[in-house]
């Protein structure tokens, strides 16, 4: 200590090292984006394809939701029918489009010849394309 002189306390000496946690964070999320985007970018063969005028995109393929519940009754895309009107609306989506899938959908307590006679209906239509919809093994 000397004559007439303050001490200071010594204050706190600046970071010289950098925090790397928020960079390792941000570049674990490029990561992630890159794996699951890179196999929808990456075509193996390379190709400068000729243009025409009859190439239209393809549109995604049509379907209807054929439902029936464990009383029997059919449901097409959510909305309850009997089967005069089942068949009537399976027929005008089959004249509108013969290439409609249906989606069928059945409760396992439904006996096997409701969904017989239901899947007959939309044979009948025109609708052969006919799908079974079915939950996982292990799911509730």
């Amino acid at each position: 200590m000397g004559f007439g002189r303050l001490e200071r306390t010594q204050g706190s000496q600046p970071m010289s090292a950098i925090n790397v946690t928020p960079l390792v964070d941000v570049m674990l999320v490029l990561v992630v984006i890159f794996i699951i985007t890179a196999p929808l970018l990456a075509s193996s063969i390379r190709l400068d394809l000729p243009r025409s005028e009859a190439a239209k995109p393809g549109e995604a393929p049509k379907f209807v939701t054929l439902v029936v519940d464990k009383s029997g009754r059919a449901y097409l895309n959510d909305q309850a029918l009997e089967l005069p009107e089942l068949e009537r609306n399976l027929a005008q989506t089959a004249a509108a489009r013969p290439d409609t899938e249906v989606q069928l959908r059945a409760d396992a307590a439904v006996p096997y010849g409701r969904i017989v006679e239901v899947m007959g209906l939309a044979q009948k239509a025109g609708l052969n394309r006919i799908g079974f919809v079915a939950e996982p093994v292990g799911k509730p």
